[in-house]
């Protein structure tokens, strides 16, 4: 039997498995919270199956996401991510994955983690929306917002209210699965 699921990932394998196992669970580490934030900054102006579809290529090209390498990142460095064909090649974004890796480190310098800064926004417990239909999921919130405006206050850059909305759903900030999807009360 068909599982019901978000409209946004039905009929590509790849979308439905990310949909299924990683979207919307509620994620507490930091090397995760900075992976789905790398990936959410370099998906601004693109779908996110295209980065899907080359997020092996981003492990591999940012070490791992290894934010703590990445902080170090120099500009031959930065030349040789611009030739690797697997990733998206915007040398802005390159940039801004550095100076995030740094800015994310200062964040857990002051924090403990970046897990307690950015979850401290919703006190620790995921946002429960009562979604009818995928199309209702906003692409931006007040909340949002603020977390967009503090993260730039600390340096972060392509870290937009609309990309930061899309990390709190990717990382369970926020659970935005329909109510009829089988998801809904497992996240």
């Amino acid at each position: 039997m068909e599982k019901n699921r978000c409209g946004w990932c039905v009929g590509d394998p790849l979308y439905e498995a990310y949909h299924d196992e990683e979207w919307g669970v509620p994620v507490y580490d930091d090397d995760t919270l900075f992976e789905f934030l790398i990936l959410e900054t370099f998906q601004a102006g693109l779908s996110w199956i295209t980065i899907l579809r080359k997020r092996e290529n981003f492990r591999k090209a940012f070490d791992n996401f290894d934010y703590r390498k990445i902080a170090k990142y120099d500009d031959s460095k930065v030349e040789d991510l611009l030739q690797d064909a697997g990733i998206i090649r915007n040398k802005l974004k390159v940039k801004a994955t550095i100076s995030n890796a740094q800015a994310f480190m200062k964040i857990q310098d002051e924090f403990g983690s970046c897990s307690k800064y950015i979850w401290g926004f919703v006190d620790g417990k995921p946002i429960v929306n009562k979604l009818k239909n995928h199309k209702d999921a906003p692409a931006n919130t007040p909340l949002s917002d603020r977390i967009s405006k503090d993260l730039k206050k600390r340096g972060f850059k392509f870290v937009g209210s609309t990309v930061i909305y899309a990390h709190m759903q990717a990382t369970g900030m926020v659970n935005d699965h329909i109510v009829s999807c089988f998801r809904y009360n497992e996240v």
